[in-house]
């Protein structure tokens, strides 16, 4: 494996019968925006669209299946592209490729929660009451983030929750 280095991005590039390389961002400042090959910035969340996604150890599907997700709408996050492929990590920061089809844009977001249940309010702030309380692992569609709080739907709830105790949402991300 080479590591290749330029002011934006690392490229890690597999020797193998035909070289790969692998745009991967570093750490960056918020204005500046890495693209991949796709065009679209990379890093970036994005959800699962099927109920049953394969995850491949490389970009190809060649390569072994690692495992499989069976939950439409988890979020991931966009590491790495290549061609139609795409390096996902999930929540528990397990990695792999997934072909780009099985990806969705819609914004989802998944409570981080171990042990307490998570209070889900009526307005994006402490003062809101409390219309429902989460577990971890719950899944909802994010609607709008506003750097601290975020409001997510899903079935039988609606309402803000803190932006930290969501995976699926950048610190400080804006979204409308």
């Amino acid at each position: 494996m080479i590591l290749v280095r330029n002011w934006k991005r690392l490229a890690v590039c597999a020797l193998s019968a035909a070289i790969i390389c692998l745009a991967v961002p570093m750490a960056r400042a918020a204005n500046d925006v890495a693209n991949g090959p796709s065009g679209l910035p990379v890093p970036r969340f994005v959800s699962l669209k099927p109920d049953k996604v394969n995850v491949h150890v490389g970009p190809a599907k060649s390569y072994d299946v690692t495992w499989i997700y069976s939950r439409a709408g988890l979020p991931v996050e966009i590491t790495a592209e290549y061609e139609n492929w795409r390096r996902i990590r999930d929540g528990e920061g397990s990695e792999g490729w997934v072909y780009h089809s099985l990806l969705s844009g819609r914004r989802t977001g998944m409570v981080l929660a171990k042990e307490e249940l998570v209070p889900l309010r009526e307005a994006g702030d402490l003062e809101g009451s409390v219309v429902a309380q989460l577990q971890g692992g719950v899944v909802g569609t994010v609607k709008k983030c506003n750097g601290t709080w975020c409001r997510i739907a899903g079935e039988g709830f609606d309402g803000w929750i803190e932006q930290q105790k969501l995976w699926g949402v950048y610190p400080n991300e804006k979204i409308e």
